[in-house]
């Protein structure tokens, strides 16, 4: 199963920079609600412990996701996630490591249609280590921001974008809006060079970066602080609101709220 490949190249590339990071610096904040460096691994351990349960053990996936849930009910998100991940700094890292490293080659070998049970609805696991892929690269983005490096981007984000055009109607429904009947037309760059398409030509079409339409979509970046050319009002919607990732409606960043620090 490639999606496998692509999240532990995807892992592998985010543990690269922060292999330096060491004390106090893991208590840097990025730009992404004020969540540490820290929270940002804790935050990907956990939910990649949870998909790996998913596979496993799935009484005790239920279990601990009835408790987790709990606890955000009492304490909030970021806390229950901070109480649920005993590790930090280098010993979380490598934590993670040891995790992430593990998981890439056992699901590779599974059938990608094999269905898992997940917060919401269940899923193939080839739908579940592409979230992991997709967190993986989204809140990596804070870290690699924050920290002033430029991330070596690589034709693996297609899975990203195929995120972002399968969840074009729920971007709307999530936020209470009617579905348009037609997806604008994507003719996107890929890192390589390649030209990705999908959709049928129309007024509404959006054209550039394969990497800048990810992190739209992903919302780490807002539309104004790309160079996708945006044509037509569905289109202009959808990039407005676009959200491949599940839970509530989510606000993206404001113009300027999310780039890369000066090194």
């Amino acid at each position: 199963m490639e999606q496998a490949s692509d999240f532990l190249a995807e892992s592998e590339a985010l543990h690269a920079v922060l292999a330096g990071v060491s004390g106090a610096r893991w208590e840097t904040v990025t730009q992404f609600k004020g969540w540490t460096l820290n929270d940002v691994l804790v935050h990907l351990h956990f939910w990649n412990q949870m998909a790996d349960l998913s596979l496993t053990d799935e009484a005790a996936f239920q279990a601990r996701l009835a408790e987790t849930f709990a606890g955000i009910g009492k304490q909030g998100f970021r806390a229950t996630e901070n109480a649920m991940i005993t590790e930090r700094g280098e010993y979380l890292r490598e934590a993670w490591k040891a995790l992430y490293s593990d998981m890439g080659r056992r699901w590779a070998a599974l059938d990608p249609r094999r269905r898992v049970k997940w917060a919401g609805p269940e899923m193939s696991v080839r739908s579940s280590i592409t979230a992991r892929q997709m967190e993986t690269w989204a809140h990596g983005q804070e870290v690699f921001d924050i920290l002033g490096v430029a991330r070596p981007e690589a034709d693996r984000v297609k899975n990203i974008v195929v995120l972002g055009v399968n969840t074009f109607g729920w971007s709307y429904k999530v936020h209470g809006r009617p579905v348009p009947e037609t997806m604008p037309m994507l003719e996107l760059t890929a890192p390589s060079g390649a030209v990705w398409t999908f959709g049928e030509p129309g007024e509404n079409r959006i054209s550039g970066s394969a990497v800048e339409f990810a992190q739209v979509v992903a919302q780490t970046r807002n539309i104004a602080d790309t160079s996708l050319r945006v044509e037509g009002p569905v289109a202009a919607e959808w990039m407005s609101i676009a959200q491949c990732f599940a839970g509530g409606a989510e606000t993206p960043p404001a113009k300027g709220a999310r780039h890369r620090v000066a090194g």
